[in-house]
């Protein structure tokens, strides 16, 4: 059941929003239903038995050319759930859809050339990290994660100019790099111990914070598209809270990050809607209210309220309300329902109103168990 640390307030989310979508549902059996051991267990499953797909779309029209982020991020969260509830089959059925990517699916690994692609070495790590898997897998995390920093020689000018400056070559200033960046350095310095991953992690995102954090702390989609996008923001979020819970204490960085951050959700506290929910366009209530970006913000609360970094009396109920908000778009076959599809750049706020809504899309699969380990970890 449910973390009794967590059991209290959830109680008292739930008796404060009512039953939310269903009114006749007690509430023991809301809070049954509000297991995060429950709602992981059968999103992971859902996973295992899912063919790769193609940028999270699992009814996408054409088969994936390679393995992309959206799947990278979904399966290092099943991993990261799987070792938290102690499920050696289910951490060996992870292990064992990956094996082929050595053999058979060979043609699926990506080329080590962009921030997401390079984010799926994140993945071999963690099953080696996890002794799942064996040194070849701690190999091919490895190259992933030390590429970003090896300038090809194709590399464009202002490539170059980065890698020059100390950053990475692959660096764009989008904001979803910085959990991809983040989440591969991160894990190349928990696989080896050396600091040079995690500082030089740090030291990224805080040329992205200066350069593209606003006012409110949040971002826009890009300067010549200035929304609140929920899912580019929820990148932001998710990746300062996972650089911050690795980040050690003693790098010079960390308080600016935090600072970033703090700032960051406070602004969420203030947008988010009644019922737990985020909308598609943050500061917009009239547009969708959308999962992913709400699996990710209530994933970041709930690291900081875990680590003291949060007010606890204002944060702690606010992620809770997230949590049981959000899992009430579960459907009876797994899978999430309104999730934004995969959104480019336009200075338009009627394409963000209108972007489609995918259901059992990975984008919203990967955060809801970052949060289900979360709700989980001691």
């Amino acid at each position: 059941m449910i973390q009794s640390k967590f059991l209290v307030v959830l109680m008292s989310v739930l008796l404060l929003c009512g039953s939310m979508r269903a009114q006749d549902v007690s509430i023991d059996k809301r809070m049954k239903e509000a297991d995060p051991k429950n709602i992981g267990t059968r999103v992971v499953n859902k996973f295992i038995v899912t063919p790769h797909t193609r940028f999270g779309n699992p009814r996408a029209e054409k088969a994936p050319n390679y393995i992309t982020y959206p799947d990278a991020c979904a399966w290092l969260g099943a991993l990261w759930f799987s070792k938290t509830i102690q499920d050696k089959d289910m951490q060996r059925k992870l292990k064992e859809r990956f094996e082929p990517l050595f053999t058979t699916e060979k043609h699926l690994i990506p080329r080590m050339n962009h921030v997401d692609h390079n984010v799926v070495g994140a993945v071999p790590l963690e099953i080696y990290m996890q002794k799942l898997g064996d040194k070849k897998y701690y190999d091919l995390g490895m190259k992933y994660a030390d590429s970003q920093w090896v300038v090809p020689a194709d590399a464009k000018p202002e490539q170059k100019a980065y890698a020059d400056q100390g950053y990475s070559w692959q660096t764009r200033v989008w904001i979803d790099d910085m959990f991809m960046i983040t989440t591969i350095q991160s894990q190349a310095y928990l696989a080896t111990g050396n600091r040079k991953y995690i500082d030089r992690a740090a030291a990224e995102m805080v040329m992205y914070l200066e350069k593209i954090q606003r006012p409110n702390g949040l971002f826009y989609h890009a300067p010549t598209a200035p929304f609140f996008w929920a899912r580019g923001n929820g990148w932001m979020a998710a990746g300062m809270s996972r650089l911050l819970s690795v980040l050690p204490e003693d790098n010079p960085d960390r308080p600016i990050i935090m600072k970033a951050y703090q700032k960051m959700m406070n602004t969420l506290l203030e947008n988010q809607d009644a019922d737990g929910m985020w909308h598609q366009l943050i500061d917009e209530p009239a547009s969708y209210k959308e999962t992913s970006g709400t699996a990710m913000f209530t994933y970041a609360m709930l690291v900081g309220v875990k680590r003291g970094w949060l007010d606890k009396k204002s944060y702690e109920p606010a992620a809770m309300k997230g949590w049981l908000a959000l899992i009430s778009y579960l459907n009876a076959d797994d899978e999430l329902t309104n999730v934004c599809e995969g959104t480019n750049i336009k200075n338009d706020k009627n394409h963000y109103m209108t972007r489609k809504q995918i259901t059992g899309d990975l984008h919203a699969h990967a955060p809801l168990l970052w949060c289900a380990t979360e709700l989980l970890t001691k």
